[in-house]
């Protein structure tokens, strides 16, 4: 069609160095010529990312006096850092520099991107570089005298967020109430170390998408630089459904790049099909060694919603247990109180045994 797939807003200049036809020593020069400018575009992970820039110059058509050349120079790499969140646009005012071979750079400025686009304008949501970001530095302070130092504040729970996929249709077809905290082991840009970072998704933040169909639905959450992808599957044969799948990209401050994991062999979560999964205590889901969810009063059905809401809850088993000490407890009550009454009534009826009557 005529829609708009790919849209850009930005400053390039090319630095290029080049031998002349007449054999003197190469030159390094910045001029205009006819120049063409390639871009490439990979999806992964919610991500679209630059996979290839390449530059191809005709330099017998370069105004450059007193240097005769002559052929078309084609260069390309792979390497770049221009990176978005699906359904945004990059942004980067700084300058940065891609070099394309040992003898072509590009030098790019005030760039505005977007690839994958779902309108004729770029999105309002942006994905900024890194070198658009502000970096907050602590004052230096006097002789700091020697303290031991406070331990780190745990983080709160996180916020009850409420997600919804609805089917083409327009019907709810699977419903998520959870607060999702994310535990990331990555390595430390400022510490040049392994550190675990916690972080708690937030609703108000996050955009939800997905899919539904038998046996498979997917729920993908995305707030900021974190990109989520659960995935659930119907057992047709137990009619069982459970959580299979769990996808992470994340690109924090303080990483010193991509955080991308996945694990397609889960087997968390399981619930009979027809009612929903319930478990309102944390519960960690272990998806690899480096990253793990803590979910918080959570409840899901991703198969067989009707009048869009849940269905009859299936509680988690530490919920279940959790029900069952109260019960015990009391139980073990009422039989403490019954087993005074019965000792009460024995011991008043051998108290009258011991009284004849004249």
């Amino acid at each position: 069609g005529n829609s708009t797939c790919i849209k850009a807003e930005l400053s390039a200049s090319f630095s290029i160095s080049y031998n002349a036809a007449n054999g003197t020593v190469p030159h390094t020069h910045t001029h205009t010529c006819r120049h063409t400018l390639f871009f490439s575009f990979f999806f992964a992970h919610l991500l679209s990312d630059l996979s290839g820039c390449c530059l191809i110059v005709v330099l017998d058509e370069c105004l450059l006096t007193g240097v005769s050349l002559a052929g078309i120079v084609s260069v390309m790499t792979n390497a770049s850092d221009i990176s978005a969140r699906l359904n945004s646009t990059y942004r980067c005012l700084s300058s940065m520099s891609v070099s394309l071979s040992t003898e072509v750079n590009v030098t790019f400025s005030d760039v505005r991107m977007e690839a994958y686009m779902n309108g004729a304008n770029l999105s309002t949501n942006e994905s900024v570089c890194s070198a658009d970001q502000t970096v907050t530095t602590a004052a230096p302070t006097p002789s700091p005298r020697t303290t031991v130092a406070p331990s780190p504040v745990p983080l709160p729970a996180p916020e009850h967020g409420n997600y919804t996929i609805t089917d083409g249709n327009g019907t709810a077809c699977l419903l998520a109430l959870m607060g999702l905290q994310l535990n990331i082991t990555h390595h430390s840009k400022s510490l040049n170390k392994t550190v675990s970072k916690v972080m708690n998704l937030q609703p108000n933040r996050t955009t939800a998408s997905g899919s539904c169909g038998v046996p498979r639905a997917t729920l993908m959450l995305s707030e900021d630089l974190t990109n989520l992808t659960f995935a659930f599957t119907l057992n047709l044969t137990t009619q069982k459904f459970f959580l299979s799948a769990v996808n992470v990209s994340a690109f924090w401050p303080d990483m010193t790049d991509w955080f991308v994991e996945g694990n397609g062999s889960l087997n968390f979560l399981q619930c009979s099909v027809g009612r929903s999964y319930m478990c309102s205590v944390e519960q960690m889901l272990a998806v690899v060694p480096t990253f793990s969810i803590n979910t918080f009063r959570l409840q899901l059905q991703p198969f067989n919603v009707t009048a869009n809401r849940f269905a009859a809850a299936e509680e988690c088993r530490v919920d279940q247990e959790n029900m069952l000490i109260p019960i015990i407890v009391g139980a073990a009550l009422a039989g403490l109180v019954l087993i005074v009454l019965i000792a009460y009534l024995i011991g008043r009826k051998r108290t009258h045994a011991g009284y004849q009557t004249i």
